[in-house]
């Protein structure tokens, strides 16, 4: 589903990303490990569309996305991918379901529409009783489980996450664990998850691990 070949990225002087080659089909959880530095977040970021590639080629579903300008690219990225950070992200004054709306509002949809879908993600993911509560009022597993439904509501092929975990307890940490998995197997949803949450990699289906902007093993 997605594929990209040759990708290089460098910052001034420093080479980020060497002539990377990495492929994701579609429903597969990939976890991306490795030391700080070598190029995990840059190479989200591409893949991700936030950023261009120096050279190198993205396919999303034969879609060659250096044939997009900005406002095409930006229309693609809202309709095809959904994000989800370490820190959430969310807007302190709005609701719950304000929040993952907005997505489904920047593609246009009706507010019925976004309304409805946005209620049935959070209520998916246990979160029914917090659609009206305002991000300062939700636990911090909450509040991630709010970016999880916000990344889903425009159906994207494809979530990646970068460090999701990583300002979560253990309990909450688990349960995120278990959340991705059941959105695969309810949603057949793809993830590309960037982690040091070594305990990830018992729910992937595969684990893909960056050395120096290269992948060393796949």
């Amino acid at each position: 589903m997605i594929t990209a070949k040759q990708i290089k990225k460098s910052f001034g002087q420093v080479h980020v990303l060497k002539g990377m080659d990495f492929s994701v089909d579609k429903g597969e959880i990939v976890i991306v490990v490795g030391a700080s530095g070598a190029g995990k977040t840059t190479l989200l970021q591409i893949l991700g569309t936030l950023d261009r590639p120096d050279s190198g080629q993205l396919f999303f579903d034969g879609t060659d996305i250096s044939s997009l300008n900005e406002k095409e690219l930006a229309a693609f990225r809202n309709k095809n991918i959904g994000f989800v950070f370490q820190f959430h992200h969310l807007l302190p004054e709005f609701t719950a379901l304000e929040n993952v709306c907005i997505p489904a509002f920047i593609a246009k949809k009706s507010k019925a529409e976004a309304s409805a879908k946005a209620k049935g993600l959070l209520e998916m993911l246990g979160l029914g009783h917090r659609l009206e509560h305002k991000p300062s009022e939700l636990s911090g597993g909450e509040k991630q489980r709010v970016a999880i439904a916000r990344a889903l509501v425009n159906d994207p092929m494809v979530v990646f996450a970068d460090e999701p975990s990583g300002n979560l307890d253990s309990v909450n940490r688990q349960e995120l664990h278990e959340i991705i998995v059941d959105l695969r197997e309810k949603l057949d949803q793809t993830f590309v998850i960037v982690t040091h949450d070594l305990e990830m990699e018992h729910m992937a289906d595969r684990t893909v691990v960056m050395t120096d902007g290269m992948i060393e093993a796949n």
